[in-house]
C-alpha cells in the first residue's frame, strides 16, 4: 500500500510538474534562419517550390529513410500535400498554401494532431544575389509546452532549418553556374515559313497587367482553362499557350490570354475565344529557363526588322515542356512565334 502510494505521488508530482512548466514555457514556437545564395530569384523559387526537392535539400527524409511518403494533388502548386509516417519523423504533412512567384513559398507543416505551423520562405533580391529567410510559426497547445521546453525543439528545428539552407545554397548556386554557362553559349536560331489558321480558347487578362504578376496570371487560370475543357468535353490538340496582344515597355504592362489550341470552331463556356489566322510567321525554339525569353525576343525582333517585314498580330508562345509538367527548368521547351506582314 505504501508503494502505491509512493507511485501515485510520483505520478502527481509528475503532472504538476508538467503543469508548471505549461504554464512557464512559451506560447508558440519561433524558428527564423537566413543565407544569402549567389543566384537569382527566379533559380532558388523555380526549384525550391518543388516539395520534392526538399528531399534533397531538407534534412528530415535523410532522418528516417524508412518513412512511407505519400503526395496529393500537383507538386509545386498550391494545394499539393505531401504526407509521411516514420518512426524517426512521426506522422506529419506539409501543404503548399500560397504561391508569389520569385519571392515566397509558404507551407502549412503539420505535426500529427499535434499542431499546424505556418512556415514560408522568403526571397529577397540583395547584392551579391538573393537573401532566403526560412520561417515557421506555431501556436504550440498547452500541454505540448512542456514536452516542446524539455527537448529543446525550437533549437533542434533552427538546426536542421541551418543545415537545410547551406544544401540549398549549394545546389541553387550550382544551378545558376549551369544557367548562367547555358545562356553564355546559347545561339539563337530564327527559322521562318508559313504556318496554318489556328484557333485557341483560354483566358484573357485585364489590357494593363504588370509584367510582375504575370507568372501569378498563368499559375492561377492554367488550371481553370483545363477544368474548363473537362466540364465542355473539349480536347486541345497542342500544349498550353500564352497570346500577347500588347507589351508596353514603358508602363511595364501586356494583354495576355492562358490558353491551348483547339480544334477550329470549337467553343467553350467561360473562355475567350481567337483565332491566329494563317500567314507568315518567324519563330525559334527556346530550350531552357524563361531567363532565357528577353534575348529570344530580341533575336527574334532583329530579323523580321531586318527582313523588312513587321508584326501582324498577337505574339504566340507555346510551352511545349514547361513548369507545369517538369520541374527541371533547363529541360523546358518553348517555341516563340511571331506572325508577319511586309513592312507598308
Amino acid at each position: 500500500m505504501r508503494a502505491l502510494k509512493t507511485i501515485l505521488i510520483i505520478v502527481a508530482a509528475l503532472l504538476g510538474l508538467g503543469v508548471l512548466l505549461s504554464v512557464i514555457a512559451k506560447k508558440s514556437a519561433d524558428v527564423e534562419k537566413s543565407v544569402m545564395i549567389n543566384a537569382a530569384p527566379e533559380t532558388i523559387y523555380e526549384y525550391a517550390r518543388f516539395m520534392k526537392n526538399m528531399d534533397d535539400w531538407g534534412v528530415w527524409r535523410k532522418m528516417d529513410p524508412q518513412a512511407k511518403y505519400d503526395m496529393a494533388g500537383e507538386d509545386g502548386t498550391v494545394g499539393a500535400k505531401q504526407s509521411w509516417d516514420g518512426e524517426v519523423v512521426d506522422q506529419g504533412s506539409m501543404t503548399i498554401t500560397g504561391l508569389e512567384p520569385e519571392k515566397s513559398i509558404k507551407f502549412d507543416l503539420a505535426f500529427g494532431d499535434f499542431m499546424v505551423s505556418k512556415v514560408a520562405l522568403d526571397l529577397t533580391p540583395a547584392e551579391g544575389g538573393t537573401e532566403v529567410k526560412w520561417s515557421l510559426h506555431g501556436d504550440v497547445p498547452f500541454m505540448g509546452r512542456a514536452m516542446m521546453m524539455l527537448r529543446g525543439m525550437e533549437g533542434k528545428v533552427g538546426k536542421d532549418f541551418e543545415t537545410g539552407l547551406t544544401n540549398l545554397k549549394a545546389m541553387c548556386e550550382a544551378r545558376q553556374a549551369e544557367l548562367d554557362k547555358a545562356t553564355a553559349e546559347r545561339k539563337v536560331e530564327v527559322m521562318s515559313g508559313d504556318r496554318p489558321a489556328a484557333d485557341y480558347v483560354g483566358i484573357k487578362s485585364s489590357d494593363k497587367l504588370p509584367w510582375s504578376e504575370m507568372s501569378k496570371f498563368y499559375m492561377d487560370n492554367t488550371p481553370k482553362v483545363y477544368e474548363a475543357l473537362g466540364k465542355a468535353h473539349a480536347k486541345p490538340t497542342g500544349p498550353l499557350c500564352g497570346l500577347y496582344y500588347d507589351w508596353n515597355e514603358k508602363d511595364m504592362t501586356t494583354s495576355m490570354m492562358v490558353c491551348v489550341p483547339v480544334a477550329a470552331g470549337t467553343k467553350v463556356a467561360g473562355l475567350v475565344a481567337d483565332v491566329v489566322p494563317a500567314g507568315k510567321a518567324y519563330w525559334t525554339v527556346l530550350k531552357g529557363g524563361y531567363f532565357g525569353m528577353y534575348g529570344a525576343h530580341d533575336a527574334l525582333g532583329v530579323r523580321i526588322a531586318a527582313d523588312n517585314m513587321d508584326h501582324a498580330g498577337a505574339v504566340l508562345e507555346e510551352y511545349v515542356v514547361g513548369q507545369n509538367t517538369e520541374p527541371d527548368s533547363t529541360k523546358w521547351v518553348t517555341n516563340i512565334i511571331y506572325t508577319v506582314k511586309p513592312k507598308s
